[in-house]
């Protein structure tokens, strides 16, 4: 194929993955009630299940304090059309979440003819554990992240003259984008694998960086979560263990990779 060939297909890959994204979209849009009050707006409730976790481990642990009683918030529209725009939003989300295992099957197809046969076979499970990691982080964004966020910002208070009250866009926000991003993080053993598959990254490499890795995801974690400790480390935990995995994922593809090289030596010999 050509160079104008190949963007003639990235065209397409990409047109149908965005109207993948488009159904999700309308679909999204179509339930709004169940996709704000069940979802969106839950964490925003003290008897949401993650604060309800963390209250049965505090009793469990004689510490009380971890205990959400109320959260010190209200939420507020302000511009004229703000509910109507923040609905949309909330509906491309959903449609880019609902729509993502489709856009993972579409990316395949265009790199696939790419790679050799034994590629191939070696990532023949992308889309599928690729789909897994990002279900499994945008749970726990949603269910961790997301939560301990609106938490802290909801009851922290310069002074007790001074009221929380949140525009609903910027709530929204917090927990959209926490979400997605922590969603998109979690391809990180993904990635790593494809890389390693490819040769362009090993197991050495790989170590040699683990304490480069480990400060950029604990400013990463800084970034992500509110500034105390407790939630950085539940947020950097497991991208280092992702990493970690990474490692293991790589040392099994060079492995693979010196034992199909020694076959094809003695096949050849």
């Amino acid at each position: 194929m050509t160079f104008l060939e190949h963007l003639e297909v990235l065209r397409w890959t990409l047109v149908r993955s965005a109207i993948a994204v488009a159904v999700g979209f309308v679909l999204a849009f179509i339930f709004k009630q169940f996709l704000f009050e069940e979802v969106v707006l839950a964490a925003r409730h003290s008897d949401f299940i993650t604060y309800r976790g963390f209250c049965r481990i505090g009793e469990w642990l004689g510490m009380p304090e971890l205990c959400v009683t109320e959260l010190g918030f209200t939420l507020q529209n302000l511009p004229v059309s703000g509910q109507f725009m923040t609905h949309l939003t909330v509906a491309f989300v959903g449609g880019f979440i609902l729509a993502f295992p489709y856009i993972l099957w579409e990316l395949w197809r265009f790199i696939a003819p790419g790679l050799r046969e034994r590629e191939r076979k070696a990532m023949r499970s992308f889309v599928a554990a690729g789909s897994v990691l990002f279900i499994l982080g945008v749970l726990f964004g949603y269910y961790m992240l997301a939560p301990l966020t609106v938490q802290f910002f909801g009851n922290y208070q310069v002074s007790p003259s001074v009221a929380n009250n949140f525009a609903l866009e910027s709530f929204i926000g917090i927990v959209t984008q926490v979400t997605v991003w922590t969603g998109l993080v979690f391809e990180m053993p993904l990635v790593m694998h494809v890389l390693s598959r490819l040769g362009l990254v090993g197991p050495a490499m790989l170590r040699k960086y683990r304490r480069h890795a480990f400060v950029g995801i604990l400013v990463l974690a800084a970034i992500l979560t509110p500034p105390d400790i407790i939630s950085q480390i539940i947020v950097a935990g497991p991208l280092m263990l992702l990493y970690e995995a990474g490692i293991l994922i790589s040392a099994r593809n060079e492995r693979l990779r010196l034992r199909e090289a020694s076959m094809s030596r003695m096949v050849s010999a």
